[in-house]
């Protein structure tokens, strides 16, 4: 019997059971569509997605904490970020470094463009950073380019902005390099223009991307007992994989030697949560801050063998009703001379089908899903979740159409309805004919 005409008997059987046809459709949808939910949330947060597109090689620093202990018994601490001077004088050196960036969000939030056609002012989210920043992320430049090393040095106003912030400002998002606006009644000139990252990219989303230089302050540092304090994180990109563990092992002996060398001023330096790894940065933070990597994966793995082990049982307990009550027609067939090996993938093409039609409901709900709830549901899983404004929580093709991710999702549900269906029809079979030809229908 051949692939065409299993498959057309699978579509009459799939007409003449509607009942159980349509409960295994909309079992296998939700399995597909909760799947796939999944794949595409964590794919945002760990895979390669502009403008983000260095996260495997990429450290995340975290932040410094510097406690003090006193004769009397006391204590002190202090935590903040890294200084201008920690980026240049200690990271940028690392042999194993391609890429170091410093940054900040800047005005806690507060910062407003003013709209030229007069009516209110447009909060926008505004990044200071180095120019290395736009080597460390691939922003695609639709106009112009970053600002400088020049521009840096020289605490220039200088800004590269978003399309979407320059369609607000200009009306058009190329030919405006070279023009000026005001932020927080500051003028900055245009330097160049970038295709908007989604708000998802927490790393890199902003509006406005300007010199951190500009702010004096944010040169200075932290002029108390450690120069590394400041207000300042740090990325690194790495040149490869092996570099990593050559990098947390130059940090470390960067930190021994402070506390060494502060040791007579009961001093200790220490980083809290770095560095780390983009994978390691995502799952810690699903796990919690008194959580883990193994405690996240743990998560991950039973959250996985809910969405499909619970549907794929459901369904075997289906399909083996529905094979007791074909057992009659199974044993006629085999007194006609029908093979085992012959019924048996009659009944596997006709839940192939099934799960194919499943899966394309699955895929669609989901992608619906997603982009309908985009404003919380790729931040679900936070352990300090905020929800987002759905027009900044961008949702782009790259992250939603990702083939592999789908390949993958229904792979995995297809081997598990395919085993749900197997199990109960070899069982079925293996029965002696005038059982099975004696069976109620």
């Amino acid at each position: 019997m051949n692939t065409k005409l299993y498959l057309k008997q699978a579509w009459e059987l799939l007409k003449q059971n509607r009942l159980f046809s349509t409960l295994y459709i909309v079992g296998t949808a939700l399995a597909i569509a909760m799947t796939m939910m999944m794949a595409v949330i964590y794919y945002v947060r760990l895979a390669p997605v502009y403008p983000e597109e260095r996260r495997a090689t990429t450290l995340y620093m975290g932040g410094l904490k510097l406690s003090q202990t006193f004769d009397n018994g006391g204590w002190a601490w202090w935590t903040n970020g890294y200084s201008h001077r920690a980026v240049t004088e200690w990271f940028r050196p690392l042999e194993d470094a391609a890429v170091v960036s410093g940054y900040c969000n800047a005005w806690s939030g507060a910062a407003y463009v003013q709209r030229p056609d007069g009516r209110e002012d447009e909060p926008v989210k505004v990044r200071l950073s180095d120019p290395e920043y736009f080597r460390l992320y691939t922003f695609r430049f639709k106009d112009g380019a970053a600002f400088t090393q020049d521009d840096f040095d020289g605490g220039m106003y200088r800004a590269v902005i978003t399309d979407r912030l320059a369609r607000l400002l200009f009306g058009a998002d190329t030919g405006v390099t070279g023009r000026t606006f005001l932020m927080n009644y500051r003028t900055f000139t245009v330097c160049g223009v970038v295709e908007a990252p989604s708000k998802l990219m927490e790393h890199s989303y902003a509006d406005m991307y300007a010199p951190y230089s500009i702010e004096k302050s944010l040169l200075d540092g932290n002029n108390g007992h450690a120069w590394e304090l400041g207000p300042l994180s740090i990325t690194i990109a790495v040149r490869d994989k092996e570099g990593i563990a050559r990098i947390c092992q130059a940090i470390d002996e960067h930190i021994q030697r402070y506390n060494t060398s502060h040791q007579s001023e009961n001093l200790t330096l220490e980083i809290q949560g770095g560095p780390c790894t983009h994978w390691q940065s995502v799952l810690e933070g699903t796990a919690g801050s008194d959580g883990s990597m193994a405690k996240a994966v743990r998560q991950l793995l039973l959250i996985v063998l809910v969405l499909l082990l619970v549907p794929a049982l459901n369904l075997s307990g289906l399909i083996a009703s529905r094979m007791e009550s074909r057992l009659a027609e199974m044993g006629i067939r085999k007194t006609f001379g029908a093979w085992r090996n012959t019924l048996l993938n009659m009944v596997l093409w006709e839940n192939l089908l099934l799960t194919f039609i499943g899966g394309f409901i699955g895929l669609v709900t989901a992608w619906i899903c997603l982009f309908l709830g985009r404003g919380w549901v790729f931040t679900i899983l936070d352990s300090y979740a905020t929800r987002v404004q759905s027009d900044a929580a961008y949702v782009s093709g790259e992250m939603l159409f990702a083939p592999l991710v789908f390949i993958c999702a229904l792979g995995l549900c297809l081997v598990l309805n395919l085993l749900s269906a197997f199990i109960p029809a070899w069982w079925s079979l293996r029965r002696p004919i005038v059982q099975s030809l004696y069976e109620k229908r």
